[in-house]
């Protein structure tokens, strides 16, 4: 009889044990087939396959993963539900896959400057919670699918620069929420429906109806809400014109006098350059003169050499877009990290190493890298600042011991300090650009230090924010500053 109510027991046990799995497994991979297939994953999967991928952005997606949060360019909710979906400008071929509808939890699509091809998929209108999609600059083909307009919660829309062809979807006026559209540069044709977008261009679709009455025209007249402007204040949409050879006449002109004023312009930022001094002035890059810019010293590169054993590779601290840094001890055993520049000769090598070296005269702070010096010559630009023996924090946090929860507030207070200097005590406020845990470095004290300042724009405190191409690390790019290449504090943070 014991032995039977210990039996029942066990197996009431196993039976609670395999019920909460079956609740945690769900809640960590959101819906589950019959099979025990995610279904984000195997979407994923089907994208990935239908996509030629030359470098490797998806090597870490995995069929046979749990789930997809981990892997590159996939961002998820807090409820592990796939939310974000980003590998723009990697170069990508192929086609998407239907499956992409599949994510019904998407709230942002960012596949913009590749070389996709193919159908946009006709039951796009089922991510509901679509809130930004941008297919520009690729090689979309085909029409507009009619579901476009279930996208009630869409906001942004980017279809530009693609062979997108067929008339306008009636269904975009079905889009209340929409406040940035751009269909410019494909082939459409047809009446333009009445846009709820404040801002919209359909500049280069030589196919459309301006006004709806032309002959060729089939459909209803629908005039656009609202029309954005080009550089010479001419809408990008010209709308019904009561006098059509006026409107050229005048549009000839203006043509004619920015071109002038471009022509001007060049010539003298032309010549501004070519009268300019050069940032420091190279003519012996062996020379053993020490000379200071300020409290910074400049290094020769022979000492630079020496101190990094000719930068072996046994002391690369660190890989960045811009250059590698290594560890080097000094003549008077300064620990140092010496950060060597790409293409130092080059004009991006040039343009990066002067505003690392101007943004931290500018910024000095406990929580901020200062430099030590520079070394500079026709081939080699090269930055030297202190040695950071703990490292950053992306590469802290994988090693041992485990950091306890009073040094993880240590430095995320730290580093937050290092952003409030930046954005509200210098003058002008600096935006950085680049923050992400490989650019926050920990000193012997697991003090947080904010560094890497090849990206940071200067602003002016009554301005909100500077529109500059967008720069950074995939996956660390503030979504809002992908989209509209408007960078402030707040996407720094």
């Amino acid at each position: 009889m014991e032995s039977t109510i210990v039996m029942m027991m066990v197996m009431t046990r196993s039976i609670f044990c395999f019920l909460g799995l079956i609740c945690l497994l769900s809640s960590v991979n959101g819906l589950l087939s019959p099979k025990g297939v995610n279904f984000e994953v195997q979407a994923l999967m089907d994208i990935k396959a239908s996509l030629h991928d030359p470098h490797g952005v998806l090597d870490n997606w995995d069929r046979d993963a749990v789930d997809p949060c981990s892997w590159t360019m996939v961002t998820c909710s807090s409820e592990n539900f796939v939310i974000g979906l980003g590998t723009p400008s990697q170069n990508l071929s192929g086609t998407l896959s239907p499956s992409i509808t599949n994510l019904t939890n998407l709230r942002i699509v960012l596949l913009q400057n590749n070389n996709i091809t193919g159908k946009i998929p006709s039951d796009i209108g089922r991510l509901t919670r679509l809130e930004t999609l941008d297919l520009s600059d690729n090689f979309f083909r085909g029409e507009i699918p009619f579901s476009v307009g279930y996208l009630r919660s869409l906001q942004y829309l980017r279809l530009n620069n693609n062979s997108l062809s067929g008339v306008f979807p009636l269904s975009l006026s079905n889009m209340t929420q929409l406040a940035f559209l751009d269909l410019s540069y494909n082939n459409l044709s047809g009446p333009v429906p009445r846009f709820a977008a404040k801002t919209f261009s359909i500049v280069g679709n030589p196919l459309i109806c301006p006004t709806g009455a032309e002959p060729d025209c089939n459909g209803t007249t629908l005039i656009p809400m609202s029309m954005n402007l080009n550089a010479t204040g001419a809408p990008l949409y010209i709308g019904r014109s009561r006098n059509h050879k006026m409107a050229i006449a005048v549009g000839s002109s203006v043509g004619t006098v920015s071109l002038i004023f471009i022509a001007v312009g060049l010539f003298l930022w032309w010549r501004q350059r070519h009268n300019q001094n050069t940032f420091f002035d190279v003519k012996d890059g062996n020379h053993h003169e020490e000379v200071s810019l300020g409290n910074l010293r400049r290094f020769n590169f022979r000492e630079l050499q020496i101190a990094t054993n000719n930068f072996s590779s046994k002391n690369l601290l660190g890989k960045g877009g811009y250059g590698n840094v290594y560890k080097g001890i000094l003549g008077d055993s300064t620990v140092v990290a010496v950060k060597r520049l790409k293409d130092g000769g080059a004009l991006g090598g040039e343009i990066q190493f002067q505003t690392e070296v101007e943004m931290i005269s500018l910024a000095v702070h406990r929580n901020l890298l200062r430099l030590y010096g520079f070394c500079i010559t026709q081939a080699e630009k090269l930055l030297v600042y202190p040695y950071m023996s703990n490292g950053s924090i992306a590469s802290r946090m994988k090693a041992k011991p485990v950091l306890d929860w009073s040094i993880r507030k240590r430095i995320a207070i730290g580093a937050a300090r290092g952003l409030v200097y930046l954005h509200e005590q210098c003058d002008p406020k600096i935006i950085h650009r680049d923050v992400k845990a490989a650019n926050i470095l920990l000193d012997d004290y697991c003090e947080a230090v904010v560094g890497d300042f090849g990206l940071a724009k200067l602003l002016d405190h009554q301005d909100t924010h500077v529109t500059t191409a967008v720069r950074g690390t995939v996956g660390h790019i503030a979504p809002e500053y992908l989209s509209t290449g408007q960078s402030s504090e707040k996407t720094d943070v």
